[in-house]
């Protein structure tokens, strides 16, 4: 036990004190930052320029329905025919032109508009100029109908279902996009965990194996002693440099938002746009029901199993990487032992996003929530959704069980292929390495 503190403390030790290591703790957060802040600096360039809109209407029906807005201008256009309205938006270069023509039934003109550009439009202008357009051709068709628009309007009932469980636990539709956010945010953070510093234990087996440090250190430590040293003391080191990546991402973005006035949070795509103006109405009922939703969410279970199903996962999958690490002799021999560590991963997340989020309790869902390889993600989008306490802890029993076997396996390929020089190990010749 005194050997395995000594080799915890050696690889974190060696790991912390390592000048790219350093560099990369407090180079990684200023790039993530930078990037952060360019794209908010080029979004708020983008929201900032105004553009302008010449419309020529040759029904008269459509022109005064447009308003002008703090990034976009509408030129009405009169007496003129088609081809000299493009020559001056053109001359004039406008944003694009606007062309409505003049229709003997109001029903025929959603066919007939057109709008014309140097480039592809924006699908966000272009949906705002059809509802405007289609708005005002629903209120004329209505009239000529002899029906009252307004009277409509106001007539028109918007039904929202109230959600309840049969105990009497009241939910709503916001609730499942924060159930998923939560769930899709912890499986994409340990599958980032396993990647980053599962590849730093595998390169560190590497290092010390084709510098023959290995064979002095296997002399005095069990195999499986060094194995875990090496996992544990590379995890500590990962949770190091992880928890000073959000403390510097922080401090960089508070520095460069004093400084430059330029807030990352504060990018906004179209898409969000859009959904933010269709949600100003209920912005009330959405804020209650945001509110209601992380009431309800098991905040303490959601907490103690996020740490248990990561530590769990990550120990797995490490324990493998060091495993392929003993059995190769460069880096570039491992490409072929990734694929099948990486598709369980990759395949957790493809369950839980495409299956969870719909069947959260189904079948195909449940079935890869025992599963040890996807269940550190998959469960872990489960519990959100409620998951009876038995199941949680079946499949961390199921789970830190597997990491136990692959332990002793990986210990006994580490113990024959760390000392194996100048043979490419196969599939075939790993698996007698597990018979010795």
């Amino acid at each position: 036990m005194n050997h395995l503190r000594l080799i915890i403390h050696r690889e974190y030790i060696t790991k912390v004190r390592n000048k790219s290591f350093i560099i990369m703790t407090f180079l990684s957060p200023l790039i993530m930052v930078g990037i952060f802040t360019l794209v908010a600096y080029l979004s708020q360039l983008n929201n900032d320029s105004i553009r302008t809109i010449s419309v020529l209407d040759d029904s008269g029906l459509f022109a005064n329905e447009f308003e002008n807005t703090e990034t976009l201008k509408f030129n009405i256009l009169q007496d003129f025919d088609l081809s000299e309205a493009k020559k001056i938006s053109e001359l004039s270069e406008d944003y694009g032109l606007l062309f409505i023509p003049k229709v003997e039934k109001i029903e025929d003109i959603s066919n007939a508009v057109a709008f014309y550009s140097e480039d592809s439009a924006s699908l966000q202008q272009i949906d705002a100029i059809e509802d405007v357009i289609a708005e005002k051709a629903n209120a004329l068709r209505l009239k000529e109908a002899g029906i009252d628009a307004e009277g409509i309007k106001k007539l028109r009932i918007r039904v929202r279902a109230k959600q309840e469980t049969y105990q009497g636990q009241e939910t709503s539709k916001l609730g499942s996009i924060l159930k998923l956010g939560f769930g899709g945010a912890a499986g994409y953070l340990l599958f980032m965990f396993i990647i980053i510093y599962g590849n730093m234990i595998m390169r560190s087996v590497i290092e010390e194996k084709t510098s023959r440090i290995i064979e002095v250190i296997i002399s005095s430590v069990k195999p499986i002693q060094l194995l875990l040293g090496k996992i544990i003391g590379t995890t500590l080191a990962g949770i190091t440099q992880f928890s000073a990546w959000v403390i510097l991402m922080g401090v960089f973005s508070l520095i460069i938002s004093t400084i430059f006035g330029i807030e990352p949070s504060e990018m906004q795509s179209p898409q969000e746009e859009l959904i933010r103006q269709n949600l100003d109405g209920g912005t009330q009922q959405i804020i209650q029901d945001l509110i209601l939703e992380i009431h309800n969410l098991p905040i303490a279970n959601l907490v103690i199993m996020f740490l248990m199903f990561f530590i769990g996962g990550y120990l797995l999958y490490a324990s493998l990487y060091a495993a392929i690490g003993a059995a190769v002799d460069s880096e570039t021999d491992t490409q072929q032992f990734m694929l099948p560590i990486l598709m369980p991963l990759i395949l957790a997340i493809y369950v839980g996003f495409f299956t969870v989020i719909e069947n959260p309790h189904g079948t195909v869902s449940q079935v890869f929530s025992y599963i040890p390889f996807t269940s550190p993600v998959v469960m872990l989008m489960r519990i959100p959704f409620g998951v009876p306490l038995w199941q949680q802890l079946l499949s961390l029993t199921i789970l830190f069980t597997t990491f136990i076997g692959t332990v002793w396996s990986a210990a006994k390929i580490y113990r024959v292929g760390i000392l194996m020089y100048g043979k490419k190990a196969s599939y075939k010749e790993i698996f007698k390495w597990l018979k010795y």
